[in-house]
Formats: C-alpha cells, sequence, structure tokens
C-alpha cells in the first residue's frame, strides 16, 4: 500500500485508539482513585461508629453475674466483644497496662495484638485520631479508645483497627479485569477501526490513484461517484476539476497553434524580404519597409489583443466613468469609416449618460465594426446605434453581409473559434479572439454579447450591459418607460429603418 495512504490511515486508527484509551481510563482512575478515597471515608466512618457503640454501651451495661456496673476497664471491654462483632476485615482487642488482653472473634488478616511492637505503640498512644499502620497484609487504619471505669486505675484502652487493603483488594480485581477486557477491546476496536478506515480512505485513494493517471495529454480519467455523502461529493467536484482543466488545456493547446500559425506567417515574410532586400534599388526598399511595417503591425495587434483577453479575467480590468452614450456611438462610426469603404449609418441612439468603462465599450464596438468590415463589401450597410431599454443600455452592430449560420451563433463568441470561410464569405477570420474580447468586455460589465438576424438581411451583433446608474438629458421632456431614464432614444437615420 502507498506510503501516504498508510500515514493518513494510521492516523486515523491512532486516533481512534486514542479515544478508546480515554473512554477506559476515565472509568479505571475513577475505581483506583477516587473509590480509594470513598473507601477511607467509609472506614473512618466505621471506626467512630464502633467508638460511639462502645461509649453507649459502658453507659448502659451491667456486669451479667452481679448486675451490677462493671468495676474494670478489662471487664467491660471483653464484655463488649462479646456483643458486638466487628464487619468484615475488621477486628478489635483490648490493652490493659500495656499488654494485650482480649481479642475480638473471627479471623483476622493479621494478629496484630501479638506484636510487642505494635501493642507497645499503641499503649503510649495519646491522640484519639485515627492513623495508618503499615503492616504485612498491606495498610490498615486503627484508633484507640482509653476506657475509664470508677475505682479502677488500671490503663486500659480498646483498639479498633480496619484492613483497608483488605478492603479495596475486591475493588482492585475489579480495576484489573476492567483493564485486561479494556486492553482486548482495544484490539478488537484496533482491528475494527483499521478496516473501517481502510473502507472511508478508499475513495480518496482512487482521487490519488486517477491523478497518478493523469497526464498533460490523457485528460480522459474520470471517477466513478457512488452515494450522496462527503466523500461522493469530492469525487464529484474532481471530476469537475477535470473537465475545467480539459477544456483548459484543450483551449491551450490550440491557442499555441493558432498563436504559432499567426505569428509564423509575418516573421516569415520579414525574414524573406529581409534576405531579399537589395539597398541599391530605392523603391524596392521602400515597398519592403512598407510590408514588413505592415507585418510588424499585424503582429503587434495579435499581441495586443492576447494581452488584453488575458487582462480581461483579472480586478481592475475596467475603469467606469460617466459615459454619453449619444457621443460613444458618434465617435465609433467617425472612427470605423476608417476600416473601410462602406456605408456608414447612425442608427437610433440614447440621449443618456451611464456608467461604464467607455475605452473597453469602445474597443468592443470597434471590434464589431472591424468583423463587420470583414464580411462584407464596398457595396453593403453598417449601421451602428444604441438604445436604453428597461433598464439596460443595449449597442448593436448590424451589417448587410452574408450572416451567421445558426450553429455558429454560441461557439462565434469563444476563444480562438473560427468559423469556416463557406460561412464567413471567404475572410480570414484571425485566430479567433475578437469576437471573444467583445464577450468579456461584456461580461466585465455584467452583460452579454450575442448575434441575430439583421432586419434587412446580414448579422446584427448585439452588446446588452446594465445602464448602472443611468442620467439622461430631458430631449423632449416626456419620460420614456422604455429608457430607463428621463430622455429618448433618438433616430438618426431614415425613417423605416429598424434598429
Amino acid at each position: 500500500m502507498p506510503r501516504v495512504a498508510v500515514s493518513a490511515r494510521s492516523r486515523i486508527v491512532g486516533w481512534m485508539m486514542l479515544l478508546l484509551i480515554g473512554a477506559l481510563a476515565v472509568p479505571t482512575f475513577g475505581i483506583s482513585v477516587l473509590w480509594r478515597a470513598e473507601l477511607d471515608r467509609q472506614v473512618d466512618v466505621q471506626l467512630r461508629a464502633e467508638a460511639d457503640k462502645l461509649r453507649a454501651f459502658a453507659r448502659a451495661s451491667r456486669d451479667p453475674h452481679s448486675g451490677d456496673p462493671f468495676t474494670t476497664g478489662a471487664e467491660l471491654l471483653t464484655a463488649f466483644m462479646t456483643v458486638h462483632h466487628p464487619a468484615h476485615n475488621t477486628a478489635f482487642f483490648s490493652i490493659v497496662e500495656g499488654r494485650a488482653d482480649r481479642r475480638s472473634p473471627g479471623p483476622v488478616p493479621v494478629r496484630l495484638d501479638r506484636d510487642p511492637e505494635v501493642v507497645a505503640m499503641m499503649a503510649e498512644t495519646t491522640d484519639p485520631s485515627i492513623r495508618w499502620l503499615d503492616t504485612s497484609v498491606g495498610r490498615v487504619r486503627y484508633g484507640v479508645v482509653p476506657v475509664q471505669v470508677r475505682r479502677d486505675p488500671a490503663d486500659t484502652r480498646l483498639v479498633l483497627v480496619a484492613f483497608r487493603d483488605r478492603q479495596l483488594s475486591r475493588e482492585s480485581q475489579m480495576a484489573k479485569t476492567l483493564l485486561a477486557s479494556g486492553c482486548v477491546a482495544l484490539l478488537v476496536a484496533g482491528a475494527a477501526s483499521w478496516l473501517v478506515a481502510g473502507r472511508v480512505l478508499a475513495p480518496i485513494r482512487l482521487v490519488r490513484q486517477t491523478a497518478e493517471r493523469i497526464s498533460e495529454t490523457d485528460l480522459t480519467q474520470r471517477l466513478t461517484v457512488r452515494g450522496n455523502d462527503d466523500v461522493a461529493q469530492l469525487a464529484e467536484m474532481f471530476n469537475h476539476m477535470l473537465e475545467r482543466l480539459s477544456h483548459a488545456f484543450t483551449s491551450q493547446r490550440r491557442f499555441l497553434d493558432e498563436v504559432a500559425h499567426e505569428l509564423r506567417t509575418p516573421i516569415t515574410v520579414v525574414r524573406g524580404h529581409l534576405e531579399l532586400m537589395d539597398t541599391a534599388d530605392r523603391e524596392a526598399s521602400h515597398q519592403t519597409r512598407a510590408l514588413l511595417l505592415g507585418e510588424l503591425d499585424r503582429m503587434g495587434r495579435i499581441v495586443d489583443d492576447l494581452l488584453l483577453l488575458a487582462r480581461a479575467e483579472r480586478p481592475g480590468f475596467l475603469t467606469l466613468g460617466t459615459t454619453s452614450l449619444t457621443d460613444l456611438v458618434v465617435d465609433v462610426v467617425a472612427n470605423a469609416q476608417g476600416l473601410g469603404r462602406r456605408h456608414w449609418q447612425v442608427a437610433e441612439v440614447a440621449d443618456a449618460h451611464v456608467d461604464v468603462d467607455a475605452q473597453r465599450v469602445t474597443q468592443a464596438m470597434m471590434q464589431l465594426a472591424a468583423n463587420a468590415v470583414a464580411h462584407t463589401t464596398e457595396a453593403d450597410t453598417i449601421e451602428i446605434g444604441s438604445r436604453l431599454r428597461r433598464g439596460r443600455v443595449v449597442l448593436w452592430v448590424a451589417d448587410t453581409g452574408p450572416g451567421v449560420a445558426p450553429e455558429d451563433r454560441e461557439r462565434i463568441f469563444h476563444r480562438f473559434y473560427q468559423g469556416d470561410a463557406a460561412s464567413s464569405g471567404g475572410a480570414s477570420t484571425g485566430i479567433g479572439i475578437g469576437l471573444a474580447l467583445v464577450d468579456e468586455i461584456a461580461q466585465a460589465h455584467g452583460g452579454a454579447a450575442h448575434v441575430e438576424d439583421a432586419a434587412g438581411g446580414g448579422a446584427r451583433f448585439v452588446i446588452d450591459i446594465p445602464a448602472s446608474h443611468p442620467r439622461t438629458e430631458d430631449v423632449h421632456g416626456e419620460p420614456d418607460p422604455d429608457c430607463g431614464g428621463r430622455g429618448t432614444n433618438r433616430l438618426l437615420r431614415r425613417k423605416g429603418a429598424e434598429p
């Protein structure tokens, strides 16, 4: 299995194991620490309760033989231990004048009353508090209760002993059993987690394997999407990404092919004329110079168009400003007349000011005008116009040329798309970025570009963009509900023509 997949799988299993270990550590800690503290508290309560029982017994009990109060402390303690039996893992014994006297009945883990050092220590104890004592069977809690009876000067005391570690042994055994079963559960959970992690990571591993098979020349690999969970959505997004990459690489290859073809021709022409140039023939030199400059200008236009197309997708492509639609259309018609001898006409124009990038919109309109010139003859008519329609600016360039085939009307605005010679009237269409620039400029303004049939035949290329904050001039004094402002759309051409 690949190293990366094993690493991710190991991390997932590791986190799951840590969670399980934490889940087992909490009860184990509770048994070993919290329950031990609770047991110590209960032992202390038990020893104090036994001491209270001894005091109550001393006040109310009588000698069973004479019926009189006990005359010695030893007799009192013997009678108490005869009547009151200690709890499990608990023992009593009495000390009289420094020596062990009597012991409560029942088995005990160890006979502390037979240990002289323990007896001597407890005989000298004057502190009534409960203390710890280390023995061969573990730690014990003990308390010493002095007993005084009238007319008995003997030093008598009762020792209460609780074997705490013996009482804790059952809980310790439970903790060990829980720990052992937890270890087994960890092994089983680890194996199950490894299998589950493998199934969860399988689609991701498939994504990685598919990515490894993808190359610049093979983008046909796709993932099989199953289900509707997050992993399925990841696979679907991966397939969409491959689609975008495939289109991008296809466009890039076509772009490089077209640019190489378009630039190779003028470079070859320039090189050939430079090699054949005869400096002695002044007239031929001037002709060659004019030809070379023309080819270099064409290369410059291609490079400028490519740079503009590249900038269209970057921020800051537009510089919006208040622009007069009338002035824009009139300027475009005036400048377009230098593109070729055609019957140029100004169609309907809108007397309005809108916020657009006048330079970019002019570039788009000039591109449409150049495209119209390329597909028409001197006998054809080209008209340019604008209008405001329900808060939108509509600009168009219409010609009486051969028009655009229906199957080409959507693709014609795609980058590097070139219609065939028949559909373009035999004219060269360049590298197919002119109309793509028009569409990019329209989209940058929040609109779109499209082509349709002109009213008198031919093609009508339209730019439709929002009229951002229009400010119109009141020409006729009556508002036009179709123009989005106070001004009206003005007809500057012969009557009867359709926009």
